[in-house]
C-alpha cells in the first residue's frame, strides 16, 4: 500500500514494574538489549516500509522516549499522547484518535522486538491483520481463532483452552476509523476485562461488525518484560554478531556487543554479554550481563547481571540487578 497515509502508533506508557530498578529512572521502552534500546530495535523494522508518521503514547518519563525517536531523525512527523492513568492498552490506542483519524496504522506494542515481512503485510486486501504466533501458556495472551486465515474470534487471556496463536503486538489496522468507534463504545459503556480496556475486545467487535481481519507469522518475537527474559532476548538477539575488536588483553567469548566507545581492559568478556556506550571494564570477567552506558565494572566476576546507566559495580563475583547512578563495591 502507499505509506504516506501510514501512522505508526506505538503505545509506551507503561511503567515497567517488572523490571525496578531500571525503570525507577528511564522508561522501559529505553532500556539496552543487543547493544541499543528496546524502542531502537522496533523502528529498525519500521523504517524501511517508508512509514513518515509515528505517534508515541507515552506515560511516566515519556519526554525521553519522544526526544529518543524525534533525534534519530527516520520520520517526518513525530507526535504524542499522554495517557496519564494507565487504564488498559485499549484506552492508549483510543487517545491518538484525533491525531490518526482515518488513516490505516500499524501497531506496535513498545516492548515488542520482533522480525516479521511487514511489507507484505501491507500489501494485503482486508480491513486489518494481526501478528500471531504460537505460545505454550496462551492464558497469558490476547489470542485469536481463524478459519483459512481469517479471524473469527478474539479471546483476551482465556481461562480455558481456545487457540494457541498469540497476539503478539504487531497489528495493522486498514479501518482506523472503525476501530476508535469500537474503542469509544468499550470505554462509554466501561466495558472492561481484567480491569482494563482491552483493545483486544475492540478488534472482536470489529469482526462482529463484519470487519474481515487475517493473520500473519511473526517468525522472531522477543520478550523484554523481567530481568531473566530481557538477558535472555539478548542472548538470542547476539547470535551470528561480528566479534568486537578490542585490545590485546582483552578475551572475547562470543557472542557479544562493545560499544565502540567503551574501555575494556584486562578482561574476558562473555558469552552474551552487551557493553554499552562509554562503559568502563577493568579486571572483569563478565557472562551473560548487559553493562549499561557509562556504568564501571572492576575487579569483579560477573554474571546474569544487568547494570544500570552509570553504576559503579567493583568487587567479588556476583550476579546483580544494578539500577542507574548506583555504587556497589565490597
Amino acid at each position: 500500500m502507499e505509506t504516506e497515509r501510514l501512522w505508526a502508533v506505538l503505545p509506551v506508557a507503561g511503567f515497567g514494574a517488572r523490571l525496578r530498578p531500571h525503570t525507577h529512572t528511564r522508561p522501559k521502552p529505553l532500556l539496552h538489549v543487543a547493544g541499543k534500546p528496546i524502542i531502537g530495535h522496533i523502528l529498525d523494522q519500521l523504517v524501511p516500509l517508508g512509514i513518515e508518521r509515528i505517534v508515541l503514547v507515552v506515560g511516566f518519563l515519556g519526554d525521553r522516549i519522544v526526544d529518543y525517536v524525534t533525534d534519530r531523525g527516520d520520520f517526518r512527523q513525530v507526535e504524542f499522547v499522554e495517557q496519564k492513568e494507565i487504564l488498559g492498552l485499549g484506552h492508549a490506542i483510543w487517545l491518538t484518535r484525533d491525531v490518526v483519524g482515518d488513516d490505516p496504522q500499524l501497531m506496535v506494542y513498545g516492548d515488542t522486538i520482533f522480525q516479521a515481512d511487514l511489507a507484505d503485510v501491507l500489501s494485503r486486501p482486508g480491513d486489518g491483520h494481526l501478528g500471531v504466533k504460537r505460545v505454550d501458556d496462551p492464558s497469558r495472551f490476547g489470542v485469536v481463532q481463524h478459519e483459512e486465515g481469517r479471524v473469527t474470534g478474539l479471546v483476551e487471556k482465556p481461562a480455558e483452552f481456545v487457540s494457541d496463536l498469540a497476539i503478539v503486538g504487531v497489528n495493522f489496522i486498514r479501518d482506523s476509523r472503525r476501530l476508535y468507534a469500537c474503542l469509544g463504545t468499550l470505554i462509554r459503556n466501561e466495558q472492561r476485562t481484567r480491569g482494563e480496556f482491552q483493545v483486544t475486545d475492540a478488534f472482536q467487535a470489529m469482526v462482529n461488525e463484519g470487519a474481515e481481519f487475517g493473520i500473519f507469522p511473526i517468525a522472531d518475537w522477543f520478550d523484554c518484560g523481567t530481568r531473566e527474559t530481557l538477558l535472555e532476548t539478548n542472548r538470542v538477539m547476539l547470535e551470528g554478531r561480528p566479534v568486537p575488536d578490542v585490545n590485546a588483553d582483552v578475551v572475547i567469548v562470543p557472542p557479544a556487543h562493545i560499544d565502540p566507545t567503551a574501555r575494556v581492559s584486562q578482561s574476558v568478556i562473555g558469552p552474551h554479554v552487551s557493553v554499552g556506550a562509554g562503559a568502563c571494564v577493568r579486571q572483569a570477567v563478565v557472562r551473560n550481563s548487559i553493562v549499561g552506558e557509562e556504568a564501571v565494572v572492576e575487579n569483579i566476576v560477573l554474571e546474569d547481571s544487568i547494570i544500570g546507566f552509570q553504576a559503579v559495580v567493583t568487587g567479588r563475583p556476583s550476579s546483580l540487578n544494578v539500577g542507574d547512578l548506583s555504587q556497589i563495591t565490597s
